[in-house]
Formats: structure tokens, C-alpha cells, sequence
């Protein structure tokens, strides 16, 4: 756990593993969170991929530990982010997870730094634009009102969102402990706001085709935020993309569907080998 000077921002950056190979063989695994989200999100992935990967997770501009400046973000600017902080630790090439909004950042990491992505996991995500297919205005009207809640709350009718019913069901008491205990790095609203509005101009569509790196495209089939939609066509424009649904969970698969999640991205990661300097 750590800080650097990334670009104009200081960036809190975690590095972790692995434990199951010794530190040269094990390839860099980048791993980048979504909207107002941060690195503590990861923490059902972590123990797994952390045996066989170098893990690099970080909290974005906007989130959590990172400053959180008051000029506009832009999801370009995000990948910069990324890409320079993999210049700070030296590594030259990665393995990279986007989730959510850091799928769209992942996207442009690809683009704008092919050369540093070997291979690339998009979850839950989108290429942005007029072809994007976006929740219902019901849907985000409710999300809203959520937000102006007391915190509990707001919690507790959070989980909908992200969650089946089966699911909040069965874990709502340690779902709603957790996100309490981590309620003090959520961002202010002005930074959720700069987020919101880099995904707002986010649009790779035409893009899509330009990325080189072999593409696991996975998705929750009940996703509410990031219709299943979106994760079709990326898997439809991105040569050579694999697309896997996870069947009944929504977007906060990373969660729910944890296991079925990690060993999918696993197996994804080995069949694409070593082949580029770390």
C-alpha cells in the first residue's frame, strides 16, 4: 500500500503476490476499478489472483485514496493515469481487468498504449456513445433518489442495484457491514461528478476494431447499470473477443459470482502465456 506522484495527481496503489511463483515468473496483472468504486472492490479477486499474478490495483482520479482535482477527468486521461503508473513501478507490459468504468478506461489503455496491455478482461462494461444501450430512466431516477438517503439506507437499497434478490438475501448483513466500514472512501460529489462526465463523452465504438490485445468480454446476464447489451457488442467489434455471460448475476458479479468469475479470468490469463518483458 502506497503512494505516487502520477502524472498531476498523488495515486494510492496497492501492489500484491504473488504467493503460489516466484516474482519473475508471474506476469503483471493491472487491475482498475469502476464509477466512484476504488480498490477495495477487488477484495473477492485478490486471494486468487495473487497466487499465480503480480497484482496491481489502484484507486482511480476522483476515488477513494487518490487526490481528486477539481478540473475535468476524461477517461483518456484515466488510461494515462494507468499507463504511467506502470512506468512508476517499472513494468512494462501487463495483463489488464477493467470493471465497469474501468473497463471503458481499460478500453482506451489498449488503444492509446497497446504496447503495455498483453491481454485484456472488460467486465460489465461499454463502448460508449450513441450505439451504447443505457439503464432505463427509471432505473437511474431510483438511483438517485438512493444517493440522497441516510447512509444505511442508501446502502441497503443500493444492493438492488447491483445484486439478485437470492444474493442480498443471503449475504445482506455482511454486504452492509462492509459498506459501512468502507463508507469513508467514497468520493465527494463533485468528483463523482467529474466520473459521470467522463463517461458521459466516453465513445470507443469506431475504435474497437484497433485493439490488438486477445479480449475476454464477461458480464453479469442481469445487469441493471451496464445492460448485457453493451458487453455483445464490444465482444462483436474487438477481434478476436470471447465473450462469457455469467448466468442470473448483475452487475456486482465480481461478488456474487466470485469463484465462477476469478477462474474464468484465470484460465483466460494462462491460455495467453508470458511472451513480453515484465
Amino acid at each position: 500500500m502506497a503512494k505516487a506522484k502520477i502524472n498531476d495527481i498523488e495515486m494510492y496503489y496497492e501492489v500484491h503476490g504473488p504467493t503460489c511463483l516466484p516474482a519473475a515468473q508471474a506476469d503483471p496483472l493491472l487491475l482498475i476499478m469502476g464509477l466512484g468504486a476504488n480498490a477495495t472492490a477487488w477484495e473477492m479477486q485478490l486471494p486468487a489472483f495473487q497466487r499465480e499474478h503480480r497484482v496491481v490495483a489502484f484507486d482511480n482520479r476522483g476515488s477513494g485514496r487518490t487526490d481528486k482535482p477539481k478540473s475535468p477527468y476524461t477517461m483518456p486521461q484515466m488510461a494515462d493515469d494507468a499507463a504511467a503508473l506502470l512506468d512508476h513501478l517499472g513494468i512494462a507490459s501487463a495483463h489488464v481487468f477493467g470493471m465497469s468504468m474501468g473497463g471503458m478506461i481499460a478500453q482506451e489503455l489498449a488503444l492509446r498504449h497497446p504496447q503495455r496491455v498483453r491481454a485484456l478482461v472488460l467486465g460489465g462494461t461499454m463502448a460508449g456513445g450513441p450505439n451504447a444501450v443505457m439503464a432505463g430512466p427509471q432505473l437511474i431516477q431510483q438511483w438517485v433518489s438512493t444517493a440522497l438517503l441516510p447512509l444505511e439506507q442508501a446502502i441497503e437499497n443500493g444492493l438492488r442495484f447491483l445484486y439478485s434478490a437470492e444474493f442480498i438475501e443471503r449475504n445482506r448483513e455482511r454486504l452492509v457491514a462492509r459498506a459501512l466500514e468502507l463508507a469513508h472512501l467514497q468520493p465527494p460529489l463533485d468528483a463523482l461528478q467529474r466520473q459521470v462526465m467522463a463517461v458521459v463523452q466516453f465513445n470507443t465504438f469506431q475504435r474497437l476494431a484497433d485493439i490488438k490485445a486477445p479480449t475476454l468480454v464477461i458480464f453479469g446476464t442481469t445487469d441493471q447499470v451496464v445492460p448485457p447489451e453493451n458487453s455483445r457488442i464490444l465482444a462483436e467489434r474487438i477481434p478476436g473477443a470471447r465473450l462469457v455471460e455469467l448466468e442470473g448475476a448483475g452487475h456486482g458479479f465480481l461478488a456474487e459470482k466470485a469463484e465462477e468469475t476469478n477462474s474464468t479470468v484465470l484460465a483466460f490469463l494462462r491460455r495467453q502465456g508470458s511472451g513480453s518483458p515484465k
